[in-house]
């Protein structure tokens, strides 16, 4: 049985990238373009009749980059988190703009009773009317406490969701490589694809590699593409079997693990601060997955749930398939 290695390679970075310009070739010219991206990721062969004459003829690279190559800034991942988020929650805005409303109210009126109560105790004449003046100061005082308390509520839910929101964005921009001469951002799988991020060391990305083999298929079928991250600075190296009866399982293995990730700093960061908020030690080994609009549906220590993938999630084609769509779990 023929067996053969397939090295990702740990990319620290690609400043050819950052100089070109959106939808801008780089490479020698005359380089053929690349194929369109699809949503299904496909191996590159190269041809056994092609092979010689590659041999004899000058070696030519293209990459197709664009100008969000480059990682966007935190205030631009914040600004559109802000825009997602009122469209998420559109009554939100009016429920605060309300709440502010009565808090004025209220304020007012306690101002007002306050004068009041303070000229009824200096005038005997008016002592009567005491206990109604400070009946109504207490409620002013008690609707402004409440309506305080309902914004405060409402402000802090907003910051939080925007807060999700901002590290969901964040998480877009990272980059993948899918082969050679293509390098995309999460944000071009939104619906396309449901992404399982492994990271942590080789050993766990390589354990993990061969755990999924048994539900290669029906991962595929529910649109999963997994990314291996490597945090041990390692490049991790997967064994296919090329014999000529594993032919079509091995394409499929190559195709389910195919990204890579770029920009290995950027993606550090953007995982360090997540196993921050999640009390998770930085050396240990988590997973990720993604809903297919790209938010995160669930995640944990250890190695990715390949079983439960495989009964939990819709498959991506079929009668139900547009139906299913957002059957992907509850947003983290």
């Amino acid at each position: 049985m023929a067996m053969a290695s397939v090295s990702l390679p740990t990319i620290h970075g690609l400043s050819v990238f950052r100089r070109c310009a959106r939808d801008v070739k780089c490479g020698s010219r005359g380089a053929p373009p690349p194929p369109p991206f699809a949503g299904a990721i496909h191996v590159l062969r190269r041809p056994a009749s092609a092979s010689a004459s590659a041999a004899r003829a000058p070696a030519r690279r293209s990459v197709v980059c664009s100008a969000s190559n480059k990682p966007s800034s935190s205030a631009e991942a914040s600004s559109l988190a802000k825009i997602r988020s009122e469209v998420l929650s559109p009554f939100r805005s009016v429920r605060m703009f309300f709440y502010l409303a009565f808090i004025a109210s209220g304020a007012i009126g306690g101002l007002i009773a306050t004068t009041q109560l303070i000229a009824a105790l200096t005038n005997s004449a008016k002592a009567d009317a005491v206990p109604e003046i400070f009946k109504g100061l207490l409620i002013d005082v008690g609707a402004v406490s409440i309506f305080a308390f309902l914004y405060y509520q409402e402000s802090n839910a907003k910051n939080a969701q925007v807060a999700r929101l901002t590290r969901e964005e964040n998480l877009s921009n990272l980059k993948l490589r899918v082969d050679e001469r293509r390098i995309i951002s999460l944000s071009s799988l939104r619906g396309l694809a449901r992404l399982v991020i492994c990271a942590g060391p080789v050993s766990f990305i390589t354990e993990s590699f061969k755990l999924s083999e048994p539900y290669t298929e029906s991962l595929l079928d529910r649109g999963v593409l997994v990314v291996p991250f490597a945090t041990d600075g390692n490049s991790p190296t997967f064994e296919f079997d090329e014999s000529e009866e594993m032919k079509e399982i091995t394409n499929k293995r190559k195709r389910l693990w195919q990204l890579a990730p770029v920009y290995v700093s950027e993606w550090t960061k953007w995982l360090n601060e997540q196993k921050k908020l999640a009390g998770v030690s930085p050396d240990s080994p988590v997973y990720l997955s993604l809903r297919m609009d790209g938010r995160v549906r669930g995640s944990g220590v250890g190695y990715p749930p390949w079983n439960a993938f495989a009964v939990q999630l819709p498959p991506v084609k079929g009668i139900w398939s547009g139906l299913l769509d957002g059957m992907d779990g509850r947003v983290l």
